[in-house]
């Protein structure tokens, strides 16, 4: 995020996009496509429970995303830029292209893949390349991870993660949960308060 708010061209809405942008994946989980196609009307951040409202998307389901006020602030402060420099006229797209239309879905790889290469985030030995869609396996795994550490009954929230990720079902979410050391470890700490007698 710090790479993307250095993008030009200069005094232009571009890098507060790509800001806006990945917090919103990361935050939010959303599909990149999802993200993209984001309407004004959709962002609905006066409500008593800021939410952007999803439409139509993978498998024709429709959502409301709940934000954290966090992320609602900041995206209220995207908004407030974008309605400064004049795009509220232009556009009903809410994360809008230099051009006055929704981003595209090749700029956005391509821009996101040259800000993880200036933030140093580099391909591995043995894994693939990052990417934008990166953002939504992590924020799946994290969640994991959060709901572990503090004792949650994983196996019982999956189902609300697989709604609030637009999944038709929990199976479909599990695809994102690699094995990873951090969801292991936490995994494997529970275990061992349940072998131990203590509570799950």
């Amino acid at each position: 995020m710090k790479e993307a708010s250095r993008l030009g061209p200069k005094d232009s809405l571009r890098p507060h996009t790509y800001v806006a942008l990945i917090g919103l994946l990361a935050s939010c989980g959303l599909r990149v496509g999802e993200a993209l196609r984001l309407k004004v009307d959709e962002v609905r951040l006066s409500c008593s429970h800021p939410h952007l409202q999803v439409v139509q998307t993978k498998f024709r389901k429709s959502r409301l995303v709940p934000l954290h006020p966090s992320c609602a602030q900041k995206i209220a402060q995207y908004a407030a830029q974008r309605k400064h420099l004049g795009y509220d006229a232009s556009s009903d797209a809410f994360l809008v292209s230099e051009w006055g239309g929704h981003l595209s879905y090749r700029t956005c790889h391509k821009t996101f893949s040259e800000l993880a290469y200036r933030a140093g985030i580099c391909k591995r030995p043995g894994t693939g390349r990052p990417g934008i869609h990166s953002l939504r396996h992590v924020f799946a795994v994290s969640r994991m991870i959060e709901w572990h550490r503090a004792g949650m009954n994983v196996r019982d929230l999956v189902p609300h993660l697989s709604v609030y990720m637009g999944h038709v079902q929990p199976a479909h979410t599990y695809w994102y949960l690699t094995a990873t050391p951090e969801l292991l470890s936490a995994a494997a700490e529970v275990f061992c308060q349940y072998a131990q007698g203590g509570q799950q």
